[in-house]
């Protein structure tokens, strides 16, 4: 295949990136719309997503190959690990949880940036350290990387962003070659974290809403009440839905937090199964898209980057679509792309603007990786 054809198929698959991203934003932005007259959360989120879109491109003409300098990699770790450690001085807490910066009418939650930096940092670390992964020790001291982030975004208390956390963890080190041995060893090391949050680190509506997942209509005008609410939202949009800006749980303020930690269920409710369809349909897409980028990366830092994306955004997806079904204890996380917020929809945007940069700059990186991966200059 000649250069110019793959450059082609490069620029393709950018293109597709970015369009599949965009079309799910608008699709959420579309849904925000009906939720009140104003539709102050729609003409904030446009202005977020036109933002967005210029971060995309704007991170896709940069060449990535800089993330496999090893101070590049622990610095933006270092960074992030800062700024969720300064939220403990000067946090605004929002929803119980001392998760945000106030700028005003201006507001930054960096648990995302901190996940951006747990991908890089895992990335470089386990791209020449994979065939040595059956060694215990790379897995505690890539745990270790985890575990600090894990660790202060769980006291903040955001247990939502630290199952994001560990997933992310698990499945690179999942898809880096860990035996079964060790992977019994991580999920009980696992079970022993989560009890040792449960008795000193859960706040008791936190333990409440986990208790209501196995007894759900136990409490349904009180901790079971949003999840309730959610799976309603859900099974009345039918077939066809119930058109858009017809959303009575939603509209009718039934559906709590329903432009954030409940858009699928208010998705649902007014698109129908055909919308939800629809909507796994273009994930799907865009998930397979992302996963020929990585099997396609130069070197085993862009493919492991890319996968690291990719499980940061399906983790998402999943823990969000199972809450709003009824199937997971209510966390408050977020839909890639839909939910409205700032924060989530720049890093999302700028996530998919490496992975498209790497992608395209990937016949490069593959020219030099001979005279770079094993140098000085990119060693760990």
């Amino acid at each position: 295949m000649t250069d110019g054809a793959s450059l082609g198929q490069q620029n393709v698959r950018g293109y597709l990136i970015f369009t599949l991203a965009l079309t799910l934003a608008l699709m959420g932005a579309l849904t925000m719309s009906s939720f009140q007259a104003g539709n102050s959360f729609l003409v904030r989120q446009l202005i977020w997503l036109c933002i967005g879109s210029v971060v995309f491109f704007a991170a896709r003409q940069v060449d990535w190959r800089i993330l496999r300098r090893t101070g590049v990699a622990v610095g933006v770790y270092g960074i992030a690990t800062a700024l969720l450690l300064l939220l403990f001085v000067v946090g605004k807490t929002f929803m119980g949880a001392e998760s945000w910066f106030s700028f005003g009418a201006f507001s930054f939650q960096p648990i995302e940036m901190a996940s951006l930096a747990l991908i890089i940092v895992l990335a470089k670390y386990f791209s020449r350290r994979h065939i040595e992964i059956a060694n215990l020790r790379h897995i505690l001291v890539s745990g270790a990387y985890a575990f600090i982030l894990f660790l202060i975004v769980a006291l903040q208390p955001d247990f939502g962003g630290a199952i994001i956390i560990f997933s992310v963890w698990l499945c690179m080190v999942l898809v880096s070659g860990i035996s079964r041995a060790h992977l019994l060893t991580v999920f009980s090391i696992g079970i022993i974290a989560f009890a040792g949050l449960w008795t000193f680190g859960f706040h008791e509506y936190q333990r409440q809403r986990v208790l209501n997942f196995l007894h759900p209509l136990a409490d349904a005008r009180g901790t079971g009440y949003n999840a309730l609410q959610s799976t309603i939202a859900v099974g009345s949009g039918q077939f066809l839905g119930k058109g858009i800006g017809y959303g009575t749980q939603s509209k009718l303020r039934f559906l709590p937090e329903y432009q954030t930690d409940f858009m699928f269920a208010a998705f649902s409710e007014e698109w129908g199964f055909g919308g939800v369809v629809l909507l796994f349909v273009l994930y799907g897409i865009l998930f397979s898209i992302m996963l020929s980028v990585a099997m396609r990366g130069a070197t085993n830092v862009e493919m492991l980057f890319v996968l690291g994306v990719l499980f940061y955004l399906a983790a998402h997806f999943v823990l969000h679509v199972g809450i709003n079904m009824g199937i997971l204890p209510v966390t408050g996380t977020t839909i890639p792309f839909m939910s409205y917020g700032g924060s989530h929809l720049l890093i999302e945007f700028l996530m998919l603007g490496i992975v498209a940069g790497m992608d395209k700059y990937g016949n490069a990186a593959h020219r030099d990786m001979v005279k770079s991966e094993f140098s000085g200059g990119y060693d760990v």
